[in-house]
């Protein structure tokens, strides 16, 4: 039941912008809860490194004295992959094309990331 939920509410990210190819509720331990994937893409894979990322972000964001981590950002060739967390025990994980406009993404991962923390 709450799986359909969270599913639903990327399904309605996915939808809000066309630059948007991916998207992923992951566990703080890399697993993941619900995801909306093309079937080429390894769910198991996707929530491991969203974890390892998201690990690495908060250790630096600590280390560096930049405050609470908020987001981590990656831009390859290919396209962006942007992390942010949904309440404490959870990562949104977003996987966007290479032209996508991130402002738009950006406040529709806000929003869609509060929901899910309400959800959890």
């Amino acid at each position: 039941m709450r799986s359909d939920m969270l599913v639903s509410v990327l399904s309605e990210l996915n939808g809000a912008s066309a630059d948007i190819e991916a998207t992923g509720v992951i566990s703080t331990d890399g697993l993941m809860m619900a995801s909306v994937l093309p079937a080429s893409m390894d769910e198991d894979r996707v929530g491991a490194m969203s974890a390892a990322m998201l690990s690495l972000g908060d250790r630096t964001a600590q280390e560096l004295v930049r405050g609470e981590l908020e987001q981590v950002l990656i831009k390859g060739a290919s396209g962006y992959v942007l992390m942010a967390y949904a309440g404490k025990e959870a990562v949104l994980t977003v996987l966007a094309k290479p032209n996508a406009k991130l402002g738009l993404i950006f406040l529709d991962v806000k929003r869609a990331a509060n929901s899910i923390a309400e959800l959890l």
